[in-house]
């Protein structure tokens, strides 16, 4: 008889793999045309696909919630939930940020073998995640119906989006520290466990919040609850693992950190700060740009706010390649930085970028074909108002989200080095100078006339092209086009190399 798998890992490992196959193909085909090297497109595959597949998970779960919802509750639930998104996404911005300087730091220091450094910041990311995260929290339980306010003149709108953020602020830390998990292990070459655990918890969430919705009846709150318990779960993995150097159904780590250690360590919080702030600045920029764009959007109506929140779900999945590519780059870039070959860190980076872009580009004609159908599955009837709406701005995001293959894969030798304040700046004049402008353009006919007593001038009303919907399909090609020209620019520079020569492993043993 055959002895039954021990973890989690040794099971999957025996089940045919369509996500890595189909990976892999397309890496293939491009090293047939002399594109890209035949070995980068395996070790790239092996980092990329499991965080693809997290980034899946994540993406439907999200999906699966806001169609959970519509389905449960109705269109206005599906807009409060929407308010409350942006800032639900706080929490990926700042624990964004903070995780953006561990797989800096980590990756080359694994590859280095300075494992007592990578403990340090290890401790000082958890530290610091959970100092940033805890107010954002508390502020969400105290103050959500005002916050959601701002955003809408809806009242039902108003009272579900408070409901779910109030309940939904309690999980903060609690993904932030998700984030640094899954980075710490994607810097020491093991994309595959962060895959278990942060994928696992969102099929739980899933089952949660199917249980808590249809099963409690608990509405918008009940999605909220999943999604907290389903973080804590995640957390929970991680923390066993990585303090055990294993964790029970998962497997083995790559690496067992002491949790005794010091978390106080002024050089690896420097860093941490120094490479996160502008990482989790460019996040924010994502996350800050949804507050002006869902009120501007508060002007076409319900309809326009619900298929809108659609749109960026289905968006959300197709991004996934980004998720992998990005990672994979940062983590593969920084080892070699690490290890002093900055010329093989280089040609990783360029055939990632050609590799992420072909894998979005069949990412975005799939969506397209099945487009109506995936949209469908969000409202309450096929008859639904918002579903048209929805199905051309899932046509616009087609397009856009090529330019987000060229934009994350360039980002990421970037991220590596800790030149991450040029990917901050292009995403915000991506977002807040030309997309946000013209889903505003699209909303008004006229810019308002505006009084400045400081100066004694008046700006008189403006007459703007009436666009309308026009004006949310080009914001999606805005905030693609416009990063991705900027920071595949800088790539090319080659500054970035010279950069990360202040972040290696024995720049930080001199300090």
């Amino acid at each position: 008889m055959s002895r039954l798998p021990n973890s989690l890992r040794e099971l999957i490992s025996r089940l045919p793999n369509p996500f890595r196959a189909l990976i892999l193909y397309i890496g293939f085909a491009l090293a047939r045309a002399g594109l890209i090297d035949r070995h980068r497109v395996v070790r790239t595959t092996d980092l990329a696909w499991p965080r693809i597949v997290t980034g899946i998970a994540r993406m439907s779960k999200n999906a699966v919630d806001v169609a959970m919802v519509g389905v449960a509750v109705g269109t206005s639930a599906v807009a409060g939930v929407g308010f409350a998104g942006p800032y639900w996404g706080l929490a990926f911005a700042f624990g964004g940020g903070v995780a953006g300087g561990t797989i800096a730091l980590v990756s080359q220091r694994y590859s280095a073998e300075a494992f007592g450094e990578l403990g340090d910041a290890v401790r000082s990311s958890v530290l610091l995640a959970v100092a940033i995260t805890l107010p954002v929290s508390a502020a969400f339980w105290l103050f959500a119906p005002a916050l959601i306010d701002v955003l809408s003149s809806n009242e039902a709108a108003i009272a579900y989006g408070a409901d779910y953020l109030r309940v939904v602020g309690l999980g903060v830390p609690f993904a932030a520290l998700n984030l640094v998990g899954s980075r710490i292990l994607v810097g020491c070459d093991d994309a595959y466990t962060a895959m278990q655990v942060r994928a696992g918890g969102a099929v739980a969430n899933i089952a949660l919040s199917a249980l808590f919705i249809f099963g409690f009846g608990w509405g918008v709150e009940g999605a909220a609850v999943g999604t907290v318990l389903s973080n804590v779960l995640a957390v929970g993995g991680f923390t066993v693992g990585l303090v055990r150097g294993s964790a029970p159904l998962i497997g083995e780590f790559p690496v067992a950190i002491d949790p005794t250690g010091s978390y106080l360590n002024p050089g690896m919080l420097r860093d941490l700060v120094e490479i996160g702030v502008p990482v989790g600045a460019r996040n924010l920029v994502w996350t800050a740009a949804e507050f002006p764009m869902l009120a501007i959007l508060d002007v076409f109506g319900e309809n326009t706010v619900a298929a809108f929140v659609i749109a960026r779900r289905i968006w959300g999945i197709m991004n996934t390649p980004g998720w992998g590519f990005g990672l994979a780059s940062s983590s593969l870039v920084g080892q070699e930085l690490g290890v002093e070959r900055p010329d093989e860190a280089e040609a990783y980076a360029r055939d990632i970028i050609r590799f992420s872009v072909a894998t979005y580009a069949v990412s975005a004609v799939l969506i397209a074909v099945f487009a109506t159908d995936i949209v469908s599955l969000f409202a309450e009837s096929p008859d639904s108002p918002e579903i048209p709406i929805a199905v051309n701005l899932v046509y616009a995001a087609c397009a856009a989200v090529i330019f987000q293959g060229v934009s994350g894969g360039a980002a990421g030798p970037l991220d590596a080095a800790g030149d991450t304040k040029i990917p901050f700046a292009s995403q915000f004049l991506g977002m807040f100078c030309v997309s946000i402008p013209l889903a505003y353009v699209g909303a008004h006919d006229a810019t308002p006339a505006i009084d400045l007593p400081l100066v004694g001038l008046t700006v008189p009303e403006v007459a703007l092209p009436a666009i309308g919907l026009w004006g949310l399909y080009f914001a999606f090609m805005a905030e693609t086009t416009i990063p991705a020209a900027i920071n595949y620019l800088r790539f090319r520079s080659g500054k970035w190399k010279k950069i990360s020569e202040a972040y290696r492993p024995e720049a930080t043993a001199d300090d």
